[in-house]
């Protein structure tokens, strides 16, 4: 292909990318996927802070995780400073992907807790997969102060977030067990319960959490 023969089909992706159908942008961001043009990558992290269609901003993770983490993480590190949730939410689902743990320092507390659900959320599993070892610990301990945050999707990413970094958990657990906040207590048991019995499912973890509740048990070790 010749210069001009690529540059002409740069421009015809980067306007495929803005079109109104959401299927003419999943075409556009397949193809750059399956061959990567680093000239592009700037226009697909721009794309993942706006694009409406879910699938759209799937296909966009996958295309930016076939280039170069050297190219594509700093970008996706300069978006985890947006005003934009989506462009934050989406930077994180997109560095965990790429798995890259030069980009752990940037998962800051702050977007641990973000106030957006979706970007906090992200920012959980992103964090699981980067943390290197000897500091889950610490990561833990700022997972745990979000306890008993928000409604069912929101607890069981955390529950999942927290489960994912193993025993390390059990001893901020039990003290998330006696904490005077219910919704905090029960989310720390169907937590404790899930991260013991994976297959039981969050939805028998919560019900469970409820009953130890009940009977005033919330303290007490298995």
């Amino acid at each position: 292909m010749t210069t001009q023969e690529g540059d002409t089909n740069t421009v015809r992706v980067l306007h495929a990318l803005e079109d109104g159908d959401s299927s003419v942008r999943l075409k556009a961001v397949l193809a750059v996927g399956t061959a990567p043009d680093q000239r592009l990558v700037g226009k697909l992290i721009e794309r993942c802070a706006v694009e409406p269609d879910f699938y759209v901003r799937d296909m966009l993770t996958w295309a930016l995780t076939r280039h170069p983490s050297s190219v594509t993480v700093p970008k996706l590190v300069d978006e985890l400073r947006s005003e934009r949730a989506q462009a934050r939410s989406q930077a994180l689902h997109t560095l965990s992907k790429i798995g890259d743990q030069s980009a752990w320092p940037e998962i800051t507390r702050a977007l641990l807790t973000d106030t957006d659900d979706e970007v906090a959320r992200s920012a959980w599993r992103a964090a699981v997969v980067l943390v290197p070892d000897g500091e889950e610990s610490e990561l833990a301990g700022v997972l745990a102060t979000q306890l008993g945050r928000g409604e069912r999707e929101t607890q069981l990413s955390l529950s999942r977030a927290l489960a994912g970094l193993g025993e390390v958990i059990k001893p901020i657990l039990r003290e998330a067990m006696t904490s005077r906040d219910e919704r905090v207590r029960r989310h720390a048991i169907a937590t404790e319960r899930l991260l013991r019995d994976p297959d039981a499912g969050f939805e028998f973890a919560i019900e469970e959490a409820k009953r130890v509740a009940v009977l005033g048990a919330a303290g007490q070790e298995e």
